[in-house]
């Protein structure tokens, strides 16, 4: 009899145990379910785009930063002047999409130039003067800290008549599942408000507070990261620019590269911001006329050799990849770079130097970040594994920053008597390259002695021979890192996407 109440007690307690054990299983199974479906779901429209065009004109823009043989800081800018340019001729419309739109300046103690401030200025006073200009602004959420500090600067944008969107992230998918899949399931339903934030803000020195949910959103490493800028002329031509700029003040020293472009590779720009801005809460239409014919004299005869195309997202790596896997023994690999981490691209160099190319890297040696001072995680020891294992076939130099960052995305590739390149926002990471952030680069097939291409790879030269008396680049030695200890760090990084790169 008392073995029998003893058992009849501890039924509810074994299928309470039961129960509890179910539910953690259903919980596990979601977790990894979520986490592996939004791995891999379908992109949103607008993304993984691969539009050719014929070139009608491309004109290649940088700037660079660097100390002079006589000490003195020189920064030479060229991408928003050309940019301010574009909004100043602008016709009927403007569609720009910024990753980083604001004057946070981090732990940075210096702006070399206002650029949120002044784009916001000039897109103002440009919609003043013609209220019929239709403006549209895409932009990442991190501006407003992810709901958590909204943004004076958008909002006055919007008081001004411009239609600001904030990119809906939710659509991409999710580089770092093991805590996406947490987000999903529990946090993102939270939404966000300024009030009750208690927590420090990363993007501001000034003791001002976010709230947890903000944190927990960054935490989620993914970004609209482009940065491009379409308009028509009173001519009747349509013109763009993809750059790797932000006009952003802390960012307004950076390094960086651009390529200006008019015609038919606008329209495809146009197109694919229009579908972001649509899925993202945008309601309206930019009507643009169809592009100017191009023109029929010999010189634009010879720019019609050159072939562009407008990529973006996985369309990325794949032309990358293609790129690299075209060249031949006595071909010449040229890649100047702020991020290097993706297997595959790793894989793809040694396997061109493997096969006699001849493999030049210029990268940021990833030690400055707003103030702060890094590790060198991932370049460092991707440099090491590249000159290592290719036994010194790859040659790596490393940009001399001084407190900015060489922000630069660009890969040459000269393939015979072509020259193969890309030039944008995108990183070749994991996150860049794979999909999950947003991406917009521009591809350039040009004959290997045309004017752009020229312009190109004269860019690269001067800082890997450190021309007219300059040192803006350093051997490899300068920054050497052999530590297995942050190599498995930077491959668990990537592999897993628990990172900022």
């Amino acid at each position: 009899m008392l073995m029998q109440l003893r058992e009849n007690a501890q039924r509810p307690a074994q299928r309470l145990r039961l129960r509890k054990r179910w539910i953690a299983w259903l919980l596990i199974a979601a977790w990894g379910g979520l986490g592996a479906w939004h791995t891999i779901k379908p992109l949103p429209p607008g993304t993984n785009v691969y539009a050719v065009a014929e070139a009608d004109e491309a004109v290649f823009l940088y700037d660079l930063t660097y100390r002079s043989p006589q000490g003195r800081m020189v920064r030479e800018q060229r991408i928003f002047d050309e940019v301010m340019r574009i909004v100043d001729e602008a016709r009927s419309f403007i569609v720009a999409d910024f990753f980083l739109l604001n004057d946070l300046m981090g732990f940075a103690d210096a702006v070399h130039r206002p650029l949120s401030r002044e784009l916001a200025n000039r897109l103002t006073a440009r919609k003043a003067q013609n209220p019929e200009l239709a403006i549209l602004l895409v932009t990442d959420p991190i501006n407003d800290v992810y709901g958590g500090a909204p943004s004076a600067l958008l909002q006055e944008l919007r008081t001004a008549g411009l239609d600001v969107i904030v990119t809906d992230l939710e659509p991409l998918r999710d580089s770092n599942p093991l805590y996406s899949a947490f987000w999903r399931m529990f946090v993102q339903w939270w939404g966000n408000s300024p009030p009750g934030g208690w927590l420090p803000n990363p993007f501001a020195s000034d003791g001002s507070e976010i709230t947890l949910r903000s944190w927990l959103a960054l935490l989620n490493f993914k970004a609209n990261h482009r940065k491009v800028i379409i308009a028509d002329r009173a001519d009747g031509a349509l013109v763009g620019l993809v750059a790797s700029a932000n006009p952003h003040d802390a960012s307004s020293a950076h390094s960086n590269v651009a390529l200006r472009f008019e015609g038919e590779l606008a329209e495809h720009a146009l197109a694919s911001e229009m579908a972001i801005a649509r899925y993202s809460g945008w309601r309206d239409h930019i009507y643009a006329a169809n592009s100017r014919e191009p023109s029929a004299d010999p010189t634009a005869a010879r720019a019609q050799q050159t072939k562009l195309a407008f990529i973006t997202e996985e369309a990325v790596r794949d032309h990358l990849l293609d790129a690299l896997a075209c060249t031949r023994n006595g071909d010449l690999i040229r890649i100047a770079l702020f991020y290097l981490s993706d297997r595959r691209v790793i894989e793809a160099l040694l396997d061109a130097a493997a096969r006699g190319v001849a493999v030049q890297l210029i990268l940021d040696p990833n030690r400055d970040a707003f103030g702060l001072e890094k590790d060198g995680i991932p370049n460092r020891p991707v440099a090491n594994e590249l000159t290592t294992r290719s036994d010194g076939a790859v040659a790596v130099r490393w940009y001399r920053t001084h407190g900015e960052q060489f922000h630069t995305k660009l890969a040459l590739a000269t393939c015979g008597d072509r020259l193969i390149a890309s030039l944008g926002s995108a990183n070749f990471t994991r996150r860049n390259l794979g999909g999950y952030n947003l991406e917009a680069n521009v591809a350039v097939d040009a004959p290997a002695d045309s004017a752009l291409a020229r312009d190109m790879t004269a860019y690269f030269e001067r800082l890997w021979n450190n021309e007219d008396g300059v040192e803006y680049t350093a051997p490899f030695g300068a920054w050497q890192d052999e530590s297995r200890a942050r190599y498995w760090r930077y491959r668990l990084m990537e592999w897993s996407g628990l990172s900022t790169f």
